[in-house]
């Protein structure tokens, strides 16, 4: 019987028939798919024919089809629903696939072919998508190493190989420490819970086969723990565990994996030329260079911090209040910050909750889509890989534009955060396909699943992203959708959040649980004017973060990397009561692989156009503006990586964005 992952997938929208995939079929189709790919791009390396765009290029475009899609199904997969046998296999992968990768850029025909047209690419008459690619490609090939020779490259490749499965293990034990952990609530503990809070920790207990009550690991979970349980000794418990994860000793233990990543980039940078891995990584963004974002990250700590001061002497003397005489902890500020609000703006979670049902956030994402792009979607019932999942058909005027996928819970097979991903990107070369968009968050299961304000914002970024893969509308894949810089790819993530913000999505959208009426004015003013309520420790949180992420790539590698993010958070001054949104030794963004590493500030980059490019649908006085919104869309969302994106945000602004729109969004103006 043919390997059902490299079968001809005649399902509906071409999707992997996920109803026959078992993972005994994993790793006997990658062995196919690596040598089918591999004797592919010998046949090119190999020809005789000078090389020209068609036989080079557009080749190396269309090769691999087995291997992308033993693998869009298997990292889907095994993100969002791992076992140990999954894991297993991506123990046994990531160095395949790191010497699959490495065996590429090295090949000298290959690559000599390549530099050949980019050197003479003037002469070429390409579009300027070609140009692009080519452009991609050859930088690609050169940032892997294939300019090296001698020891040189082969030491590349042995870093590659290596960085891979670190990067595998830390995740691995990540996830472990996350599944593991659990507090059980008695009687005594589930005193001052809100019944939401309750029901997901019973929903938790469930899935994991414990009687009574338990909290888990998982932010949908001990986040609301630490805003609402009156019980400091487990709130400190609690928030300990959290910040623990990956630094426990023993096996699982991410510390020395995240030093020895921080080595190997060093030794990676110096190897291709450079300085150190901020400025090999920062190359290629935006930003371009470590000192550019220092000054962003430092124009906003400064702001944030004062802010985040104030507020500490607030909460301080609110829990003096409650005659705690000690000092604010970190376990303390979210359950204070939760009081305050309610007292100051006279919102109460407990009450807004209700209002955010998950299905109909899903419905409001949608419909903002509608109203901006005309997108419509109709749910479909096909076999997916976890029976959470759910599919919509989505089309515009009766055309299929992509698949969407939603995979909204949280469980113990899933990672943590919320990322989005596409298991087939759009493209029309070497033949045209649409895109299947997954979106994956970790909401408490429940019935029926309400959200906080917060939760509904992840959804809507999320979706923001889905746009940017579904709009897409280039011909190669390799700049297509998200394919971008890393501080651009979150601008339509966070810019679609704002449409959250809407009064009139709020108003059509956000029905009460139990009685169905539309949410009340007064509401929906409290809950924007508290939109930004504690902006400060969220800020400080984040930018803590990022600085600590760019300082570990931009000086000397560290003798002992906790004592190094100490350190650096010492020389910022940072909040006693405030944690580092990611620590080092759970830091995913950035030792689960390279994808973020040097680059956790650019949610903030992209921030500073997202308030800038939404302001253009403010100046309008109409959120559904439609000029605007088809501007966006060729401009931006459906130009996928084809152009830099400062052009591509100019052809839609008209000039570039400064902090002060940042600042005032999240209301730190000094």
């Amino acid at each position: 019987m043919l390997n059902p992952l490299l079968a001809d997938w005649n399902t509906p929208f071409k999707i992997a028939p996920f109803d026959k995939i078992s993972d005994n079929d994993y790793a006997t189709a990658l062995d196919f798919a690596l040598d089918s790919e591999m004797n592919e791009i010998l046949s090119i390396a190999n020809k005789s024919d000078e090389p020209t765009f068609a036989n080079t290029i557009d080749a190396l475009q269309a090769s691999g089809e087995d291997l992308s899609k033993v693998l869009s199904v298997f990292f889907a997969v095994s993100g969002a629903d791992s076992n140990e046998s999954r894991e297993a296999l991506m123990r046994e992968f990531s160095p395949k696939l790191a010497a699959h990768q490495s065996e590429v850029t090295g090949n000298e025909k290959l690559f000599s072919r390549i530099d050949t047209l980019w050197q003479n690419h003037e002469k070429l008459e390409l579009s300027d998508e070609q140009l692009r690619v080519l452009m991609l490609s050859h930088r690609s090939f050169v940032r892997s190493g294939a300019a090296l020779h001698g020891s040189a490259k082969e030491r590349m490749k042995d870093i590659q190989l290596r960085l891979s499965v670190l990067g595998t293990n830390f995740s691995q034990n990540l996830l472990a420490e996350e599944r593991d952990w659990v507090l059980h609530l008695d009687d005594i503990g589930v005193e001052g819970l809100p019944e939401f809070l309750i029901d997901a920790a019973k929903a938790a207990a469930e899935e994991k086969g414990i009687e009574g009550l338990i909290i888990t690991l998982s932010r949908s979970l001990i986040v609301p723990f630490l805003q609402f349980s009156p019980r400091r000794d487990l709130r400190e418990v609690a928030y300990k565990a959290w910040a623990a994860r990956g630094a426990n000793g023993g096996d699982k233990d991410n510390k020395l994996l995240a030093q020895e990543m921080l080595e190997l980039r060093q030794e990676m940078a110096v190897l291709l030329g450079y300085k150190n891995f901020a400025s090999f990584k920062l190359e290629t963004e935006m930003a371009k260079t470590p000192e550019n974002v220092k000054s962003l990250l430092d124009d906003v700590w400064v702001p944030a911090k004062a802010q985040a001061d104030k507020d500490a002497a607030i909460l301080q003397e609110m829990m003096h209040d409650d005659g705690i005489m000690v000092d604010l902890e970190k376990w303390d500020w979210r359950y204070y910050a939760e009081k305050r609000r309610k007292e100051q703006y006279e919102l109460d979670e407990v009450a807004v909750k209700p209002f955010f049902q998950l299905d109909q956030m899903i419905k409001a994402a949608f419909g903002c889509a509608n109203r901006l792009f005309g997108l419509d979607f109709k749910k479909v019932d096909i076999p997916l890989y976890h029976k959470d999942c759910r599919a919509w058909d989505v089309t515009r005027n009766g055309q299929h534009i992509a698949l969407f996928i939603g995979d909204y819970f949280a469980r113990a097979s899933k990672r943590s955060g919320a990322w989005c991903s596409a298991m087939r990107a759009q493209s029309k070369l070497p033949k045209p396909q649409t895109p299947i968009v997954i979106n994956v968050c970790n909401f408490a299961k429940s019935d029926p699943a309400l959200l906080s304000y917060d939760d509904a914002r992840t959804l809507f970024h999320e979706f923001g992203h889905a746009l940017h893969q579904m709009l897409s509308n280039v011909s190669y894949e390799l700049i297509s959708g998200t394919s971008v810089p890393r501080d651009f790819v979150e601008l339509p993530s966070q810019l679609y959040e704002h449409w959250l913000e809407v009064p009139e999505v709020l108003k059509d959208f956000a029905t009460h649980a139990e009685t169905g009426e539309p949410i009340a004015s007064d509401l929906v003013e409290k809950i924007l004017k508290a939109a930004t309520f504690d902006m400060g420790f969220q800020t400080v949180e984040y930018v803590a973060s990022a600085l600590v992420d760019l300082e570990y790539h931009n000086s000397d590698v560290p003798k002992d990397i906790m004592v190094r993010e100490s350190h650096i958070l010492e020389q910022i001054d940072m909040p006693k009561a405030i944690g580092m949104r990611h620590a080092t030794p759970h830091f995913a963004h950035v030792f689960s692989g390279g994808y973020y590493a040097s680059a956790y500030y650019s949610y903030m980059w992209s921030e500073v156009m997202d308030a800038d490019a939404f302001a253009a649908f403010e100046e309008k006085g109409n959120a559904f503006d439609q000029d605007l919104a088809e501007s966006l869309e060729e401009n931006i969302l459906s130009k996928g990586g084809s152009g830099e994106p400062e052009d591509l945000y100019l052809a839609y602004r008209g000039r570039l964005p400064t902090v002060e729109a940042l600042l005032k969004g999240r209301k730190l103006v000094v």
